[in-house]
C-alpha cells in the first residue's frame, strides 16, 4: 500500500510541474516506467480479489438433486416397489414410463415440500402425507399434474397405502442411503451389549464400631 501511494505521489508531482510550466508532458522513459509499474501493481491486487471472488462462488445448480438419476437406484434396490408408470404424457400422447411413483415421490419430497433428503424423519413425514395423517396434498402442485393427462396423486396414495410398514421402512432407508451414503457407515448400537456398571452416588450407612476405632 505504501508503494502504491509513493507511485501516485511521484506521478502526480510530475504532472503538476508540467501543468504549471504550461508545457506538454513528454513521455520520458522514467515516466513511462512509473505508469507501467503502477498499473501492474494495481492490476495484480485487483486480479487477486476478482479471482478469489469468482472461485468462492458456487453455483446453486451444483447442489440441486436430480430425481431422474435417483429413482432408478430405488428400483434397483427395491425391484418390487410399485412403478405406477402407465400414465399418458400430455406432450406426445405416449405412455410416460419414466414418470414413476419413485420419481414423483422424490420430486414431491424435495421440490414441493422442500424437505431434506438425507433424514429418515423427513421421509417419514412425506409418507405420512401419502397416508393422509400429516399435511394435505394438493392436486394442482403434485408432480405429474402438469405433464400427464391424468393426475397420478390418487393412484400414488393408494400404492403407498398398500405397502406394509416394513416395506415403507425399507423405502425410507434406501432413500436415505442414496442421498446420504455416509449414513451406511454409521454403526448401529448393539442391543446385546451389557451396560457398564456405574458407581453409585447414594449415601452409604455408617459402619458399626467406627467410634471404637477412634479410641
Amino acid at each position: 500500500m505504501k508503494k502504491k501511494k509513493f507511485l501516485f505521489k511521484l506521478i502526480f508531482s510530475k504532472l503538476t510541474t508540467q501543468y504549471k510550466r504550461n508545457a506538454p508532458l513528454p513521455l520520458t522513459p522514467l515516466l513511462l516506467t512509473l505508469i507501467l509499474v503502477s498499473v501492474i501493481v494495481l492490476g495484480s491486487g485487483a486480479d487477486k480479489s476478482i479471482h478469489r471472488n469468482l472461485f468462492s462462488i458456487q453455483p446453486a445448480s451444483a447442489q440441486r438433486v436430480t430425481p431422474s438419476d435417483v429413482w432408478q437406484l430405488v428400483y434397483q434396490q427395491l425391484p418390487d416397489f410399485p412403478r405406477e408408470n402407465k400414465y399418458i404424457s400430455k406432450e406426445n400422447g405416449k405412455v410416460a414410463e419414466n414418470n414413476t411413483l419413485a420419481n414423483r415421490l422424490i420430486r414431491y419430497h424435495i421440490y414441493t415440500k422442500g424437505r431434506a433428503p438425507i433424514y429418515r424423519l423427513d421421509w417419514k413425514l412425506t409418507l405420512a402425507d401419502y397416508l393422509g395423517v400429516n399435511e394435505i396434498m394438493y392436486d394442482t402442485t403434485y408432480p405429474g399434474n402438469d405433464s400427464l393427462r391424468e393426475n397420478p396423486i390418487e393412484g400414488d396414495r393408494k400404492a403407498i397405502k398398500s405397502l406394509t410398514r416394513s416395506q415403507r421402512d425399507a423405502l425410507v432407508q434406501v432413500l436415505v442411503n442414496i442421498f446420504n451414503p455416509a449414513s451406511q457407515n454409521t454403526p448401529s448400537p448393539n442391543s446385546n451389549t451389557a451396560p457398564s456398571p456405574t458407581t453409585s452416588t447414594s449415601p452409604q450407612p455408617p459402619q458399626r464400631g467406627g467410634a471404637e476405632l477412634l479410641k
